[in-house]
C-alpha cells in the first residue's frame, strides 16, 4: 500500500469552522486550562478544525495533538480487522480459534470474529481472568489469559431483546453485552496471528501508513512521542520542569486521583447550555422524559442522561466488563500504561488522524484512489448487528461490527431518516469518532477535561451542533 497522505486544509468551510470553534471555545465551561481539539472531514477533505485550551503545561491544543482517547480507539482497531477482512486474511463467519487454536479453551471453539464485533459473544466479564496491574500491561501474558478465559453471560438483564444475525443467534447470547476492556486483547491476538506481525506494525502497514497518520495513531505509543501525548491538569506541574519542587521531591509524584472529580455546574455553565443550539431539543425532550422540571435550567446530569439512560445500568455487569478485580486501579496517563498494548482502552491518536480514519470508513472504504475496504466487506461492517439495550452499556448501542450508532438526538431531517448508516465510537473520557456515509462526513473530538462519557455532554452537544450545520 502506499502512503497517499491528503492536505486538505484549503478546503476548509469557514462558517461551520468558525462555529465549531465558537462551540467548542463556550464549551471549554469552567475547566480552563484544559482543553481539546476537533476535526470535521467531508468527502474526503478537512472541513474544519478546531481547538482550545493546553495540552500540557506550556502546550497548547492543536488538530494534530495526540490525546489519550480510551475506548474510541477500539473504532481504530476494528477499522485495520476490517481492512484485513478485505484483504482476506479474516472472515466474520469464522470462529477465531480457527486462526488461533489456543483460543478455543473454555468452550470458545466455536466464537465467531462477527459474535465478538457485535459484542454477542460473551466475552466481556474482565473479572473472569485473574489479573494484577503489572498483567494487564503485559501484552504476550494477557494473549495467553483471554485464550484461556471462560465466557460469562450477563448477569440476569431485563432489556428488551437483542434482534440478532446470523450464526452470531447460535452463540447463546440474546442480547449484547460491551466488551470493554477483553475485546482489545482478542482482536489485537487475531491480528498478530493472521498477519505475523506485531499489532503496532500491522497497524502502521495496512491503516495508517496508507491514511498518512503513522506517526499520530498508535497502541503502544513509542519511546519519542510519549512526552508528546496530552495530560491532565491536575498533572501539569509534573510534567513542567519550572515547577518542581525540589525542597519537597515527594510533592513531585503524579497525582494518585484517578478518578474523575464529580461537581456541580455554575450559573456560567448552566447558561452555557442554555444557549447551545441543542437546548431547545434537550428542554422537549427532558419534558418527553419527565427528567427535569419545566422551570429550570437543564445541567450537565440531566442532559446526558437523554443519551445514556442511567436508571438502566446493570452496576454487575458494569463492573464486571469494566473493574478487574485484585488490582490497584492504572493510571491510563501515566509513562508505563500509554506504552504498553491495551488496544480496548489506551488508543492514542490526533483528532484529525481519527476523523481520517472515518472519513475513509464515510466514503465507502476508499481513501483518495486506494481501496482499504472493499464494498462488499463495508456492507458487513456498517450493517447493524443488534439493537436493544446493551447489558453494560446502559442505552441502545445498535452494534455494527466494531461500532456502534451514530449517538444523536436532536436531528430529525430528511437525512437523519437515514440514519442508520451513521456510527462510530466513543471513549470512557467522552472522546469520540464518528462518519456518517450518508453525508460523506466525518467527525472526531478529543480532549483533557477530567471527566467520563457518563457525566459530561460537550460530545453530544458538538455531534449535534455540526449535523444540524450540515443539514
Amino acid at each position: 500500500m502506499t502512503n497517499n497522505h491528503n492536505n486538505s486544509h484549503n478546503h476548509i468551510n469557514s462558517n461551520i469552522e468558525q462555529r465549531m470553534q465558537q462551540l467548542l471555545t463556550e464549551l471549554q465551561l469552567d475547566d480552563a486550562p484544559a482543553g481539546g481539539s476537533l476535526a470535521v472531514y467531508q468527502a474526503g477533505k478537512c472541513i474544519a478544525q478546531a481547538s482550545v485550551g493546553m495540552a500540557q503545561a506550556g502546550v497548547e491544543w492543536g488538530p494534530n495533538a495526540l490525546s489519550l482517547n480510551f475506548s474510541t480507539g477500539k473504532g481504530v482497531i476494528a477499522t485495520l480487522v476490517h481492512v484485513l477482512v478485505s484483504q482476506q486474511l479474516l472472515d466474520y463467519a469464522t470462529p477465531i480459534a480457527s486462526y488461533w487454536p489456543e483460543f478455543a479453551a473454555n468452550g470458545k471453539a466455536e466464537v465467531t470474529l462477527r459474535a465478538l464485533m457485535s459484542h454477542q459473544a460473551n466475552l466481556f466479564a474482565i473479572t473472569s481472568i485473574e489479573t494484577d496491574s503489572d498483567t494487564l500491561l503485559d501484552w504476550e501474558v494477557m494473549l495467553t489469559k483471554v485464550a484461556a478465559m471462560p465466557m460469562t453471560k450477563p448477569d440476569d438483564f431485563q432489556g428488551s431483546a437483542g434482534r440478532n444475525v446470523d450464526e452470531a443467534a447460535a452463540s447463546g447470547s440474546y442480547v449484547s453485552a460491551y466488551s470493554a476492556l477483553i475485546y482489545g486483547w482478542i482482536l489485537g491476538g487475531l491480528v498478530e496471528a493472521v498477519t505475523d506481525m506485531s499489532l503496532a506494525a500491522a497497524l502502521r502497514y495496512y491503516l495508517t501508513e496508507p491514511l498518512g497518520i503513522a506517526e499520530s495513531c498508535y497502541f503502544g505509543v513509542p519511546a519519542d512521542k510519549v512526552n508528546d501525548v496530552a495530560t491532565l491538569v491536575k498533572d501539569f506541574a509534573t510534567s513542567d520542569s519550572a515547577t518542581v519542587n525540589l525542597i519537597n521531591p515527594d510533592s513531585n509524584q503524579r497525582s494518585k486521583r484517578r478518578k474523575p472529580v464529580l461537581k456541580a455546574d455554575s450559573e456560567q455553565t448552566l447558561n452555557t447550555y442554555a444557549n447551545l443550539p441543542s437546548y431547545s431539543c434537550w428542554q422537549q425532550l427532558s419534558a418527553e422524559y419527565k427528567l427535569a422540571p419545566n422551570s429550570s435550567k437543564l445541567n450537565s446530569t440531566q442532559i446526558n442522561r437523554l443519551y445514556f439512560d442511567h436508571s438502566q445500568l446493570n452496576l454487575k455487569n458494569y463492573k464486571a466488563a469494566l473493574i478487574p478485580t485484585n488490582q490497584t486501579p492504572i493510571d491510563y496517563y501515566d509513562t508505563r500504561a500509554l506504552q504498553a498494548v491495551l488496544p480496548a482502552v489506551n488508543g492514542v491518536a490526533s483528532a484529525k488522524a481519527l476523523a481520517t480514519i472515518y472519513a475513509m470508513l464515510a466514503n465507502g472504504g476508499e481513501w483518495h484512489g486506494q481501496t482499504l475496504i472493499n464494498p462488499a466487506t463495508f456492507a458487513q461492517l456498517s450493517t447493524p448487528q443488534v439493537s436493544g439495550m446493551d447489558a453494560v452499556m446502559p442505552t441502545n448501542m445498535d452494534w455494527r461490527l466494531g461500532y456502534h450508532r451514530l449517538v444523536q438526538l436532536c436531528q430529525d431531517g430528511p437525512l437523519c431518516q437515514e440514519n442508520a448508516q451513521g456510527f462510530g465510537h466513543m471513549g470512557y473520557n467522552g472522546s469520540v469518532a464518528w462518519c456518517d456515509p450518508t453525508r460523506q462526513l466525518s467527525f472526531a473530538f478529543v480532549h483533557n477535561f477530567d471527566v467520563t462519557m457518563l457525566n459530561d455532554i460537550r460530545q453530544f452537544a458538538l455531534t449535534e451542533a455540526l449535523l444540524s450545520m450540515i443539514d
